[in-house]
């Protein structure tokens, strides 16, 4: 089979892709014939840009680029997509549900000790913690009933989802995204295993540090950039092409038994 067409007539939903991991893995598959429905929040200037790119991305490869400016944390705004998508795409077709949203708290538990400057700054609250737990965690799980009870996943459907070291290690004012990557990591695993039963294999990527628009706003966020790239084995930062070659090679045929599986994307970063 022509690798340029192994993913023709297939669908990938991403939730979060207007920059870093979801942008690049909108380029990658679209080069492979994979058609994308994409799941962002932007501004009327943003979007305007993001549209024009998708267009020129989806010219290049004869693929469908769908853009969706819409609140995915939104139970109405996830059963509207679903009604309007399962217009579009064939039953069955959705090979790929890729879970990249980036929202959530960077606070500190406490002022005291914290190299906040500011006094003032609000401390992290409970709320923030559910908030960014299901923007970052959970949410993942009603996307996959979702398409699921609409009939759209692929009978070898693929569920991908982002993780950080910060998940397993202190990052300052990192605490609510910490708590929401590892409940991720838990759900991922418990997700493999019960949606098995649907043919879907379900695995999370620690992607090595990246300097995505998100990653910039983590307090000290330029320190981190300098530690790891000396730390990292090769020298330098992970690009977001590096985490999307990966998301590719897990929705080929070659990947059908890797199933809850956390595969570190990071030039061996995480071993130092």
């Amino acid at each position: 089979m022509d690798k340029n067409l192994q993913f023709s007539g297939l669908w990938a939903v991403i939730l979060g892709g207007s920059s870093g991991f979801g942008l690049a893995a909108i380029e990658k598959l679209s080069v492979h014939g994979m058609n994308i429905a994409v799941l962002y929040r932007e501004t009327s200037a943003a979007e305007k840009l993001l549209k024009q790119k998708f267009i020129k991305i989806a010219e290049a490869n004869s693929t469908t680029i769908l853009p969706y400016n819409i609140n995915a944390l939104d139970s109405a705004g996830r059963d509207s997509f679903i009604k309007e998508f399962a217009t579009l795409a064939d039953k069955y077709t959705v090979k790929l549900l890729l879970h990249s949203i980036a929202r959530g708290n960077l606070k500190p538990l406490t002022i005291k000790g914290s190299s906040f400057a500011d006094e003032d700054f609000n401390v992290l609250s409970a709320d923030d913690i559910q908030l960014t737990s299901y923007a970052m965690s959970t949410s993942l799980l009603d996307w996959t009933r979702s398409l699921l009870n609409a009939d759209l996943f692929h009978g070898d459907g693929r569920i991908i989802s982002i993780t950080s070291e910060g998940a397993h290690k202190y990052w300052e004012g990192y605490a609510a995204v910490s708590i929401a990557k590892s409940s991720l990591e838990s759900l991922a695993k418990y997700m493999a295993v019960e949606f098995s039963a649907y043919g879907l294999k379900t695995n999370v990527i620690q992607a090595g540090i990246t300097e995505t628009t998100s990653f910039k706003l983590i307090p000290g966020s330029e320190r981190l950039v300098d530690l790891n790239t000396k730390r990292n084995p090769f020298g330098r930062m992970t690009k977001p092409g590096d985490v999307s070659g990966v998301i590719y090679l897990l929705c080929t045929d070659e990947a059908q038994w890797i199933n809850g599986a956390l595969i570190h994307v990071d030039g061996g970063e995480h071993c130092l």
